[in-house]
């Protein structure tokens, strides 16, 4: 799948829906790992969720969220430009 950011950026990820053995992982800004299950459409708003998963369970964020960049007023220390970015491997131990 691939998702182009406000920014212009594209990403390009592969979820758990898509391939089970190569899917994406993703580190948020404060340092938690995840992987995207699929997108789905909210049904009232017609808006796409990123469904993915996180320790304690499965989560859903609105696909815009999931691929902002950090608020670094907010956040002033972070040093990850967006809050979840890719982790450069191909498999989930690896």
């Amino acid at each position: 799948m691939e998702y182009i950011r406000n920014d212009k950026s594209k990403v390009e990820f592969t979820t758990i829906i898509e391939d089970k053995e190569n899917a994406t992982i993703f580190k948020h800004f404060k340092g938690s790992t995840h992987q995207i299950i699929t997108v789905a459409k909210h049904s009232e708003t017609l808006e796409d969720l990123v469904i993915y998963t996180h320790d304690d369970g499965i989560w859903a964020r609105p696909i815009d969220m999931f691929f902002e960049t950090v608020d670094k007023e907010k956040y002033p220390d972070v040093d990850q430009t967006y809050r979840f970015e890719i982790i450069k491997t191909t498999k989930v131990g690896n």
